[in-house]
């Protein structure tokens, strides 16, 4: 039954990827809009993500039970180690969801608009950053669990270029998936262009901070390269990954939407599943050359069975109402 925890875990945080970053993404793009187009960004916007923007969380809800009741000796970590950038991402969650909601239904529009039309775009963009440099600090080696002082437990445990270089490129891709997501959501011809180029805009800017994050990998004895390249499962998932890129902007060219997002999800996916495989079942990488691993710090037997039984009974039940929610409001747009 742990296999089952664990594969509803790793699926827990890709779908959160997918879906919440790409939620995240349209915020992203809209801070990076000209003032005057940035309403009609608002508005295909509403239309994408409106109706189902709150449900993407979901995913985080079951990732961080997962790790809270099967695996408490890695959420004990990342809760200590990572207390700051794990409060500041939940901080932006919130306020980037409050504002959400303010300016999109609040009866009054007034002045207030002005500032919950900026929390929700800056917001947006933290909250990316710091899910990208948590990611980040849990594979760079720097927690240190025989730290002495605060700063060396709490601050460089996530304060380094290596994390950071992750945490923009996890902006980058946040605002790529949106941008690719949104091109299908307009049938307004310019509206299309505006998304085609932030798309453009941003897989440049995720291919810079990529190549970032690898530079800064071998200044800081991080094996990334070992990990993405010298094994078949990460090497053909970067292979399949750059062809799935190539695909997708001759779609583009063609003037063909309707898989653009599948490539965009499943191009995203590779990348995730080359970073991670060479070093899976290990989460956390430790300072002191040790890593806690996903079986090693399994949970009890019997919790772990009740665990990977309710998670099997609630995705029978959630998830075919989920993907009709998806689907009727998509059908609602057409």
């Amino acid at each position: 039954m742990e296999y089952v925890v664990i594969a509803f875990l790793c699926l827990g945080i890709l779908l959160y990827f997918l879906l919440g970053g790409a939620d995240f993404g349209a915020g992203i793009i809209e801070l990076f809009t000209s003032t005057k187009n940035r309403s009609r960004t608002r508005k295909t916007m509403y239309q994408a993500i409106g109706p189902v923007w709150e449900a993407n969380h979901m995913w985080l809800i079951i990732a961080i039970v997962i790790l809270f009741v099967g695996f408490p000796h890695i959420y004990t970590t990342m809760s200590v180690y990572l207390h700051i950038p794990l409060l500041i991402m939940l901080i932006g969650i919130i306020a980037r969801g409050t504002a959400f909601v303010f300016r999109h239904y609040d009866a009054v529009k007034d002045d207030m608009q002005w500032l919950y039309n900026r929390i929700f775009r800056y917001s947006s963009f933290i909250t990316a950053l710091f899910l990208g440099i948590i990611a980040g600090s849990l594979i760079s080696g720097h927690i240190d669990s025989e730290a002495k002082d605060f700063v060396s437990a709490y601050i460089y445990s996530w304060l380094n270029w290596f994390s950071i270089a992750v945490g923009f490129f996890t902006v980058a891709l946040c605002g790529f998936l949106a941008a690719v997501y949104l091109i299908g959501e307009t049938k307004d011809e310019y509206d299309k262009r505006r998304f085609i180029r932030k798309a453009e805009f941003m897989n440049i800017a995720a291919v810079i901070f990529g190549a970032l994050v690898f530079l800064v990998a071998q200044f800081d004895n991080i094996p990334l390269i070992d990990w993405v390249f010298k094994n078949t499962v990460g090497l053909s998932a970067i292979i399949l990954a750059s062809l799935s890129l190539i695909l997708l902007w001759y779609l583009l060219i063609k003037g063909k939407t309707k898989v653009l997002r599948i490539l965009a999800g499943f191009q995203v996916t590779m990348i995730l599943l080359a970073i991670s495989y060479a070093h899976f079942p290990n989460f956390i990488r430790l300072k002191n050359g040790d890593a806690i691993s996903l079986f090693e710090t399994v949970g009890p037997p019997k919790t772990i069975y009740s665990l990977g039984l309710a998670l099997l009974l609630g995705s029978i039940l959630i998830l075919p109402f989920l993907g009709y929610l998806f689907y009727k409001f998509q059908k609602k747009e057409e």
